[in-house]
């Protein structure tokens, strides 16, 4: 008979407890709402082709995206599900299987991000 896997997990650091003596302190930080989109305005993004260490597979590539990296994984998930291709993020560029730029550039202009074309 196979043992059976302890899966109850332990808990190192503490009871999560958090305690400041600074006044106004607060654990969650403020927020501005509109920050969002005064940020996807001011962004400028290059999309280019790229078939470089692919074995000559052609990859769309994102690049110049100045923001948190959850917000870099949830557009390159959005952008990924609108071309209905695979891809990836990686080192802070979004990956998009194919020659998707018209599909992408198209898409990031609707959601408010200034746009470039790299390459030819």
């Amino acid at each position: 008979m196979a043992k059976k896997k302890n899966k109850s997990r332990l808990r190192l650091e503490g009871d999560g407890m958090v305690f400041s003596t600074q006044p106004g302190w607060s654990m969650m930080p403020e927020r501005e709402t509109d920050l969002g989109d005064k940020a996807n305005s001011k962004q400028l993004l290059y999309v280019s082709l790229d078939r470089k260490q692919r074995a000559g597979k052609p990859v769309t590539l994102i690049e110049g995206y100045s923001g948190d990296a959850m917000a870099l994984l949830l557009l390159g998930k959005e952008l990924k599900t609108m071309c209905g291709v695979g891809g990836a993020v990686k080192d802070g560029c979004i990956l998009i299987q194919g020659d998707q730029r018209i599909k992408v550039i198209a898409a990031l202009e609707a959601m408010g991000h200034r746009v470039k074309s790299k390459g030819g």
